[in-house]
């Protein structure tokens, strides 16, 4: 898989169109893909979102501009006159921005962003119709947004047991019991994980994202030991919203009192892989990868 990502990172720094976009959320994943590609001797023109990048990114790309959440139309002349015409998105945003007070007064959204919002072929504003909504955006412009994993596919996790501690059998049954209810919710496009205990659902995440739902769980479950399940969707569009994990969840994991956490193999983006296991390892964590076919089998047992 490596000597095929570097052929194709090859042959597009040997074309003109050598030059990709990075639309830049929160989180280490940018500053991933930032380093990634310019390895690959593409020329970096990174948008950082205005209270979701990290400023650090400035040194690590070869131009960078900042846009509000709301300044689509921003975004897509700065990609057009860089002569980008292939865009990443890597990182989040916190949805819960949009139901700021007097949010179109904080905001000031542009006339393509409010062209986007009040869209009669958007149907809902849950996470997919308004990720593809701006997609087809980008497209009116020519630009095509890519799956910024064609890039650094080494991210996505690898199935298996990854800590030295490993789930228990009431665990483990616990992991299949919200693997469904993960699953559903992600079809539903809701959100994609669920803690559990003794196979009874703490928390779903919702808008608030899986750390604040974790914290949550442990607030509900002040005894611990409860199992988070986080699963890409049924519909998972690689390019946008691909599930995450990294140091910053085992911290909350640890300090909402969890003991396993479950993720989908091969759908699911490890960041530092090294720190997080190390830091699983410390606090007694499992961490488990599972292949979503192993789960859809008529009785799933995962291995001990």
């Amino acid at each position: 898989m490596a000597r095929e990502f570097t052929a194709m990172a090859s042959a597009l720094a040997s074309t003109p169109k050598n030059r990709i976009g990075l639309l830049a959320g929160y989180g280490r994943f940018p500053m991933l893909f930032a380093e990634a590609a310019r390895r690959a001797g593409l020329e970096v023109v990174c948008v950082g979102i205005c209270d979701s990048a990290s400023a650090e990114l400035a040194r690590m790309v070869d131009s960078f501009h900042w846009a509000g959440i709301a300044k689509l139309g921003k975004m897509i002349r700065t990609f057009r006159r860089a002569g980008v015409r292939q865009v990443v998105m890597a990182g989040k945003v916190a949805k819960t921005q949009i139901y700021t007070p007097w949010r179109f007064i904080r905001f000031l959204p542009d006339w393509r962003f409010i062209r986007v919002w009040l869209s009669s072929q958007r149907r809902d504003n849950k996470d997919d119709s308004m990720l593809l909504a701006v997609v087809r955006e980008f497209e009116r412009d020519g630009i095509r947004i890519v799956s910024a994993l064609d890039f650094c596919p080494e991210l996505l996790v690898k199935t298996g047991f990854l800590t030295r501690r490993k789930p228990t059998q009431s665990e483990l049954k616990d992991i299949e019991f919200g693997w469904t209810m993960a699953k559903e919710m992600g079809r539903l496009d809701v959100g994609q994980s669920v803690a559990i205990k003794e196979q009874a659902t703490l928390a779903i995440e919702a808008i608030e994202g899986t750390d604040r739902a974790i914290l949550r769980a442990g607030e509900l479950c002040r005894s611990g030991g409860f199992t988070v399940v986080k699963v890409a969707k049924p519909q998972q569009d690689m390019r946008f919203d691909v599930p995450t994990v990294g140091p910053d969840t085992i911290e909350t994991l640890h300090k909402a009192g969890a003991r396993v956490l479950a993720i989908e193999a091969e759908k699911t983006i490890f960041l530092d892989e090294q720190e997080t296991i190390r830091l699983a390892n410390q606090y007694g964590l499992s961490i488990v990868a599972v292949r979503s076919e192993e789960m859809q089998a008529t009785e799933p047992r995962l291995a001990g």
